[in-house]
């Protein structure tokens, strides 16, 4: 829980905020003591920098806050103030937001409060650079904040994980303590299991892993306590590979150095999944992670191999670095069983993805034009940006195998992203509104609460989303 925000204190330093536009008229109205100690101090007023102003007697009296910039927007306008003011102290904004700005103001100051140093020795130091605090802004949606950074922590610390400390057990124990807090039924099937209970793509893919790794398909069920029996069915899947080497097809030392992050669809979807759950959205939730190692081994998957799916639908093995899409079948054909209301799928699938948008903008693919705008615009909204590619139906040919049913790559090195998605569209049930999401997951560099590093993408604009259609007052 955001431990940086506080409840009100009369010590607290007051914050003025103001636009970039709007800096030079705040200044104009200033006295003249105050447009001198600007003047003096090289102020410019450019977004995300704060002015401290001092009283008579030079202590603090006073911060400004210049909270916008071009390109930024919602929560990432406010996460840089933390970083702009003295540690230590407690700091209050002097006027009343909105409410969706005053929920923005404290998210990203809560944002701006993570740190991933599970593996760091404690400093001496540290107690002695307490970070600042911020008073909650009045109107600000206090639980909205709790779930949605709570959410994110969740992502990051997961994908954070070294894969020593989050293979595939790991991952499922961080589901299962999830589904335990919220009161949900939690089940997984491990091992050769998977293959008595019918899901072979995802053993294939996960038995070359040593012992203590086995590959497994963690699936939990969650509605509201006194919620509608027929509640809609929301049904969220997540490519959980914890560490993919590329299988046989081994990757570069490049390539694999940040495949500790592979299992970050699964990370974002157990993140939405405990969005919802805290704050009580009336949906029937089922949330299911294929998680498995992606080894090298005498065990491991071959290329040419054909091996089989829930579905029925075999695939010829083209590649073993093509592993997610391959796991994925399994757990889209169960998600589908139950014809549910809609299934999101996260994945951090293909490289294409990133070549095409870059690794800010997760990729969004979807069966269902009403649920990909609502979602594209939901990210615009609040600066959780998705955007829309193709299911281009064409490309549908290059997924063809010549002893399979499909093969989990093709000969073109053009389009991968939409024909990885066409691959997964053929395991999902037919007019089940679907959206598949291919994602970066990680910051490649740090910016103002967004510290390199794993990362929730989209978060907050699904569960707009999903609010939207399906919350209590629908």
């Amino acid at each position: 829980m955001p431990t940086c925000l506080v409840p009100a204190t009369p010590d607290a330093v007051p914050v003025h905020s103001v636009a970039v536009e709007g800096y030079a008229a705040w200044l104009d109205a200033q006295d003249a003591r105050t447009q001198a100690w600007v003047k003096g101090a090289g102020f410019a007023g450019k977004g995300g920098e704060a002015l401290l102003l001092p009283g008579a007697d030079g202590a603090l009296e006073r911060v400004v806050y210049v909270c916008d910039d071009e390109g930024i927007a919602g929560p990432w306008a406010w996460a840089a103030l933390q970083g702009r003011l003295p540690k230590g102290g407690v700091y209050a904004l002097s006027e009343t937001l909105e409410s969706a700005a005053a929920t923005d103001a404290a998210l990203g100051f809560a944002m701006a409060d993570y740190v991933f140093d599970h593996y760091k020795s404690p400093s001496p130091d540290d107690a002695k650079t307490a970070r600042p605090c911020l008073v909650w802004p009045d109107g600000a949606d206090r639980d909205y904040v709790r779930a949605a950074f709570g959410a994110a922590t969740l992502a990051r610390d997961l994908i954070n994980t070294p894969a020593s400390h989050m293979g595939p057990a790991e991952l499922s124990h961080a589901a299962r303590d999830l589904a335990d807090a919220s009161g949900a039924q939690f089940s997984e099937i491990v091992g050769v299991d998977l293959i008595r209970e019918g899901f072979p793509a995802v053993y294939a893919v996960g038995r070359g892993a040593e012992d203590g790794r086995a590959p497994r398909l963690v699936d939990f069920s969650w509605s509201r306590k006194g919620g509608r029996a027929d509640a809609p069915k929301v049904t969220l899947v997540g490519k959980g590979v914890c560490f993919d080497t590329g299988g046989l097809d081994i990757k570069s030392t490049g390539g694999m150095k940040l495949m500790k992050k592979d299992m970050g669809g699964a990370a974002n979807a157990l993140a939405l999944a405990s969005m919802i759950m805290a704050l009580d959205l009336d949906v029937r939730l089922r949330v299911i992670v294929a998680a498995v190692e992606n080894s090298v081994s005498a065990t491991a998957m071959r290329p040419m191999d054909v091996i089989s799916t829930r579905a029925g639908i075999s695939v010829e093995i083209g590649n073993t670095d093509a592993e997610g899409r391959v796991i994925l079948a399994d757990a889209l054909a169960l998600a589908s069983e139950d014809q549910p209301d809609v299934i999101l799928d996260f994945a951090t699938l293909t490289g294409a993805a990133r070549v095409a948008l870059g690794a800010e903008i997760p990729a969004l693919f979807s069966n269902d034009d009403a649920l990909a705008g609502e979602a594209v615009a939901a990210g615009m909204n609040l600066a959780d940006p998705l955007w829309r590619l193709p299911l281009w139906q064409p490309y549908k040919t290059q997924t063809k195998s010549k002893v399979a049913d499909l093969r989990n790559d093709t000969d073109s090195s053009y389009g991968g992203a939409i024909t990885a998605a066409l691959f997964l569209q053929r395991f999902v049930g037919k007019d089940i509104p679907w959206a598949h999401v291919d994602m970066m997951a990680w910051n490649l560099s740090s910016q103002p609460g967004r510290p390199e590093g794993g990362e929730a993408m989209g978060l907050r604009a699904w569960y707009a989303v999903l609010q939207a259609r399906y919350g209590a007052e629908n």
